[in-house]
């Protein structure tokens, strides 16, 4: 599998396609969002590690592009503290993140799980409108495909899967994470993710059908659809 670690910090970028590269897998590098971009543009990868601030196009502005065409993971890395930057990375398509400084191996890990995340033998929901196929990691409504990340179609699958059943943001997060990872991902990142979700299929986000909030519990896929 080719990963691209897309990092300015060369003493970062260089130890973090180590890490991959001794783990198994193909790594390419770019030091900016522009260079990332390029080799975007010509080569085919299983994974983007991405960094948040890049010089010549930031990395935001990088994964908004990558999610023009492609549902490609991508894992956010984020120096900024700030709890807004983090849900702004989310919902401009990322699958993930990691704080820095991290441990490279917790990446790996990271990286790991999300792409067992991205295959799937479960069968496909249709409910209301909408055709959920996990072995594609396909979403249709009125025959109409839907962009999703690897994390948000995990999330709405789950919920699917269970119409009725309240899942708690942490059960969420079990869902969309592996549990066995550092727990540093905010309960406020699946409202962020369910934000991004209703946005893609539901007509009346203020009114939702099918994912409704249960005030003070979580969420639930509506039983009534």
């Amino acid at each position: 599998m080719k990963i691209l670690v897309v990092e300015d910090e060369d003493t970062i970028r260089e130890v973090v396609a180590a890490y991959l590269n001794q783990a198994g897998f193909t790594t390419m590098e770019a030091e900016d969002g522009e260079k990332a971009l390029e080799l975007l543009d010509k080569n085919s990868f299983d994974l983007i590690v991405l960094d948040l601030n890049l010089p010549k196009v930031d990395g935001i502005e990088v994964c908004k592009t990558v999610r023009k065409t492609s549902k490609i993971p991508i894992i956010m890395l984020t120096a900024r503290v700030e709890e807004i930057d983090e849900l702004i990375g989310l919902e401009s398509g990322a699958d993930d993140y990691v704080k820095k400084p991290f441990k490279p191996s917790v990446l790996v890990a990271r990286i790991k799980a999300l792409l067992r995340r991205t295959k799937s033998s479960e069968e496909k929901i249709k409910v209301g409108e909408l055709i959920i196929d996990p072995e594609k990691m396909k979403i249709k409504k009125n025959e109409d495909s839907l962009e999703f990340t690897t994390t948000q179609f995990n999330i709405l699958y789950t919920l699917a899967k269970e119409p009725g059943k309240v899942f708690t943001r942490d059960k969420l997060l079990d869902s969309a994470y592996d549990s066995s990872l550092p727990p540093d991902i905010l309960d406020r990142t699946i409202d962020a993710h369910i934000k991004a979700i209703r946005k893609k299929i539901e007509e009346n986000t203020r009114k939702p059908k099918y994912i409704l909030t249960v005030i003070g519990k979580g969420y639930k896929f509506s039983e009534e659809v």
